[in-house]
């Protein structure tokens, strides 16, 4: 005689004899299997190991921007020149033609050489007055450059100048050195058409004080 197992006996759900114990149900052939993170599963790092883009460079904040465009260095160069230059130019031209019709100036007819006296007065000083403020102006922009990476110039077509190691500004003295370094670039204005082609755009004198300038944000 048989009796209905127990539900309180713990040995009353284990199968008869002879009876296979049950499996646990797998998924049908075709379905895909859910992978587990863990043991066996290699773990998917976001950001690390991925190379970096061409043309972008990363600074502070792991932050990529693009470098700057040889145009857009162009144009905030002009910008800058006439914010700095106009009026100690217009100075300086004051003071040459009023130094020039001041001048007394006589020509020998049988050597033809030509000498003049006089010419000074107002016209030196419009002439010094207009160097100090060119001096004082370009003193400035470099200060600009160096604190806040931006001349008024570079601000107006969204580009910056940093340090490539971290993206920080150089600092004023840094960016005097950096000026003194586009001397570099003077010759034959090569340094100053070296961005055209260059993987990181930049000039002589940013390769010298390992520095780019990029697009700003």
């Amino acid at each position: 005689m048989s009796y209905p197992p127990d539900p309180n006996n713990p040995y009353g759900q284990q199968p008869g004899y002879g009876q296979q114990p049950q499996q646990p149900q797998q998924p049908g052939y075709g379905y895909p299997q859910q992978q587990q993170p863990g043991y066996g599963y290699p773990q998917q790092q976001p950001g690390y190991g991925y190379p970096q883009q061409p043309g972008m460079y990363p600074h502070a904040g792991q932050v990529q921007q693009f470098y700057a465009g040889w145009g857009s260095r162009v144009a905030a160069r002009i910008v800058d020149f006439l914010i700095v230059g106009l009026v100690p130019g217009i100075l300086y031209g004051i003071g040459v033609g009023m130094s020039a019709s001041s001048a007394n100036c006589t020509t020998d007819p049988q050597t033809y050489h030509t000498s003049c006296t006089g010419g000074g007065g107002a016209g030196i000083i419009f002439i010094l007055l207009g160097a100090l403020l060119a001096l004082a102006g370009n003193l400035w922009l470099i200060y600009q450059e160096g604190t806040k990476g931006q001349t008024p110039g570079k601000r107006m077509v969204n580009i910056r100048l940093v340090r490539e190691a971290d993206g920080q500004p150089l600092g004023f003295g840094m960016a005097f050195v950096r000026q003194l370094c586009h001397v570099l670039d003077g010759f034959c204005c090569l340094g100053y058409l070296w961005p055209l082609w260059d993987a990181k755009k930049q000039t002589f004198a940013d390769k010298v004080m390992s520095t780019v300038v990029v697009k700003s944000q």
